[in-house]
């Protein structure tokens, strides 16, 4: 399972789509001793946060820690997939 993010500094710039991959929600589940799959019952704006901050710093696109990263951030919010759902069938008859 991947979660996208967008991230937008307070400078104004934004990121392209961070993704949380497995490693990173391994990470999270080593670093909270919580399980990722209870996210959805209870996800943090720090989870999030901290998932996006991850992927970029997995992908060297952050090199702050994360408490030195997170004042630089105006926003973080689940992206969308870029996934198009199919076409509708043309109706018959």
């Amino acid at each position: 399972m991947q979660i996208n993010f967008k991230v937008t500094y307070a400078d104004g710039s934004a990121t392209d789509i961070s993704t949380a991959s497995v490693a990173d929600q391994v990470a999270f589940e080593r670093n909270f001793d919580r399980s990722i799959a209870t996210l959805s019952q209870d996800f943090r704006l720090a989870d999030m946060c901290w998932l996006a901050w991850h992927g970029l710093k997995r992908t060297n696109r952050a090199s702050d820690d994360f408490d030195e990263w997170l004042p630089t951030v105006e926003n973080v919010e689940i992206a969308d997939s870029g996934i198009v759902p199919l076409e509708t069938s043309q109706p018959t008859g």
